[in-house]
């Protein structure tokens, strides 16, 4: 924690094409060595091309794409009595749309397929359907919390 007390959270401009502030934060996410111009074609273009597969709006898209890759749970390391237990606890908003984003980015990456253009439509329109890496992630991390609910005493 800063000494001097809690850093304030920088306000996000929403993005220029939907003026949405949630997919500026992705593209935000999403970028690499500061070439947001890329990113944001990226992005434009697996938006469009997600939202002819699924005949959705795209701000809908994906809005309804993040609220199903957000965990609700998660588990935490507890250090008691020289023993480390997991567990679980609920998560934090800010840290539910971040999971979200880093989980999509890296099971885009993670894809095959020739561009990330393809694989993050591909990804985008999986997650929106509730299948695909980005889901299996959020299951496991509930899963991992289900298991260790007898440690959920030691919550701090």
């Amino acid at each position: 924690m800063p000494r001097k007390g809690q850093a304030e959270k920088r306000v996000v401009a929403p993005d220029p094409v939907y003026g949405s502030e949630l997919m500026q934060r992705f593209i935000n996410r999403m970028m690499l060595d500061g070439k947001k111009a890329v990113a944001e074609k990226i992005f434009y273009t697996a938006i469009a091309a997600a939202s002819e597969k699924v005949n959705a709006e795209p701000v809908e898209l994906f809005e309804k794409v993040v609220a199903n890759v957000m965990p609700s749970m998660e588990v935490r390391p507890k250090r008691v009595g020289g023993q480390t237990y997991q567990v679980p606890m609920d998560v934090r908003t800010d840290r539910k749309r971040a999971l979200a984003f880093r989980w999509l980015v890296v099971n885009s990456r993670k894809r095959s397929g020739k561009s990330m253009i393809d694989k993050l439509s591909a990804e985008l329109v999986d997650a929106f359907n509730g299948t695909g890496s980005s889901m299996k992630k959020k299951e496991e991390t509930h899963r991992m919390a289900e298991a260790n609910k007898a440690f959920s005493h030691y919550r701090f």
